[in-house]
């Protein structure tokens, strides 16, 4: 240590704790406190109502901009009590109630189970929206008796309200930015919307509506509810995109045992080629792809190759066609979903998926079944694959 004073030692070390440590340090717990760091309050509330919704297979969250300021998320899950009584013969809560998940930190799930739903690659708990809102609302309706509790920054205005009769099930939470953290309070109308749109993709027992409360024409909504999954996205990408190639979506779903998990993957020939391929895992965005998105390209190639040869498209002298070159110049249109038990992501920012067993099981999947299309398929086979060798084909390659 220097002796001029200047030195660092452990008086000089601040510790944070729970509510205190989120509200002095968001940005470590939403990303900024810009639009990016709002925008990650309103995940982190419909990622929660998602899973509620999602554990009983199907249901409807419903997510409102009120005129004030608020976001409302309502969803017709179970409805999570605000106490949970402890196990018999045991201190331990059965489960966290709501009042926990609101004022303790770490006191949801764990990123783990195919059925966890995530909308973005933080996942911190609806803990951190409460922390972060000058006010917060919390409505249950359980096994018919409906409460509430109100919380300020973080903090109960008093304990949850003597229970009333009630009619259905589920969970509101109201939320009010707080104004003294956020650069902003005003959420896109289209950022929430298209987020939205994906998740309700990937998860075809689900749906999700935004309702816009603020414009002075009158309020505007949205609703998206896809009983094709997968298949339904790549026919909006395409249709976005313009003229398929092909105009049948192909796609299967598989689980998988090896991988604990299950796919969900669909394709087109056609459509856009600046993304051309898109991966999920546990319906988050995983950008840099992973195991799951090089599985697929590897069984596309390997079905590929395997018809070429043949029907005689590639001679014995013809290299195999690169991976990473199928559909390059053919417009490959493509979703690459998977739900995992234990998903392992590279990196802290889950973008990039890795698990090893994942790349095996989707390509043996892929290539199996793309080879039985292109069986049941003669004409539009030859004529797709043809198109994807003169697209993948080397320079060196005869034509």
């Amino acid at each position: 240590m220097r002796g001029d004073g200047t030195g660092y030692d452990a008086a000089r070390i601040e510790v944070l704790t729970g509510l205190e440590g989120v509200r002095k340090r968001p940005g470590m717990w939403v990303g900024s406190t810009t639009e990016r760091g709002l925008h990650q309050m309103a995940f982190e509330a419909v990622g929660w109502a998602v899973r509620e919704v999602l554990a009983t297979g199907a249901g409807c969250v419903d997510v409102t901009l009120t005129a004030d300021g608020a976001v409302r998320v309502a969803d017709d899950g179970p409805g999570v009590p605000f106490e949970l009584p402890a196990a018999e013969g045991s201190d331990d809560l059965n489960g966290p109630g709501l009042e926990a998940l609101l004022t303790r930190l770490h006191a949801g799930h764990e990123f783990s189970g195919r059925d966890f739903v995530a909308l973005s690659p933080v996942s911190t708990g609806i803990f951190v929206v409460n922390a972060l809102s000058s006010r917060l609302t919390a409505e249950v309706r359980h096994e018919g008796v409906g409460r509430n509790q109100e919380y300020v920054r973080g903090v109960p205005l008093a304990p949850p309200s003597v229970g009333t009769a009630s009619t259905g099930s589920g969970t509101t939470i109201t939320f009010w930015p707080d104004a003294e953290i956020f650069t902003t309070t005003q959420y896109s109308f289209a950022v929430l919307a298209e987020r939205f749109r994906q998740v309700a993709f990937l998860n075809r027992g689900l749906t999700i509506s935004l309702t816009d409360e603020r414009p002075a024409g009158g309020p505007r909504l949205v609703r998206f509810r896809f009983p094709g999954g997968v298949r339904d996205f790549v026919a909006a990408l395409s249709a976005e995109a313009g003229t398929a190639v092909e105009p049948d979506v192909i796609g299967f779903e598989r689980e998988d045992p090896r991988m604990a998990g299950t796919m969900e993957v669909a394709l087109l020939w056609g459509g856009s080629r600046e993304k051309p391929m898109r991966g999920f895992a546990n319906s988050l965005v995983t950008f840099e792809g992973g195991t799951h998105v090089d599985g697929f390209r590897d069984g596309v190639a390997a079905a590929v190759t395997a018809y070429a040869r043949e029907r005689g498209l590639l001679t014995a002298a013809d290299p195999d066609p690169a991976p990473d070159l199928i559909g390059t110049g053919l417009g490959l249109t493509a979703i690459v979903s998977v739900k995992l038990d234990r998903p392992e992501f590279l990196g802290a920012t889950r973008t990039l998926l890795g698990n090893a067993e994942v790349r095996t099981c989707v390509r043996e999947a892929v290539q199996e079944h793309l080879g039985g299309w292109f069986e049941e398929h003669p004409e539009e086979s030859v004529r797709v694959v043809e198109r994807i060798l003169q697209s993948a084909r080397p320079n060196d390659l005869p034509n």
